[in-house]
């Protein structure tokens, strides 16, 4: 492997970490939100990753591709709360299933991951910079 496949990777790499940050902050966000309905209430998202199975195949370098973002099959809190403005018809109101410590945790994590990258992505560019000024004698 080249080092100029290590650019690559780690930037496939805080590509995806940036798309998992920004979906955390989406999920912290709308973790108070609260609505009349099942089915318009904010679900948690989270992204699904997968090996560039292209470069995979070739024996090259693997990045990280994103398959999508999918909303999470856990139950929704439902309240009964009579006397908020947007409860239903029988006084409920449903809450998202956002769990704020679980998403902290995941925030830390991809913070911590994009940083890794951006250190790998560093070094890559140092090592290659030393080896063009290796014959500067």
């Amino acid at each position: 492997m080249s080092l100029y496949n290590v650019f690559d990777v780690s930037g496939t790499g805080m590509s995806a970490q940036s798309i998992r940050l920004n979906t955390t902050a989406s999920n912290i966000a709308n973790a108070t939100s609260v609505s009349s309905s099942v089915d318009e209430t904010y679900r948690a998202r989270h992204p699904v990753f997968a090996a560039e199975m292209t470069k995979a195949m070739s024996s090259q370098a693997t990045g990280v591709s994103v398959l999508g973002i999918v909303e999470s099959d856990a139950p929704l809190t439902m309240e009964h709360n009579p006397n908020h403005p947007m409860a239903d018809k029988d006084g409920y109101i449903y809450k998202p299933n956002v769990n704020v410590v679980e998403e902290m945790a995941n925030m830390i994590s991809a913070s911590r991951a994009y940083q890794t990258n951006v250190q790998i992505a560093d070094a890559a560019k140092t090592m290659l910079s030393k080896t063009l000024t290796m014959g500067q004698r």
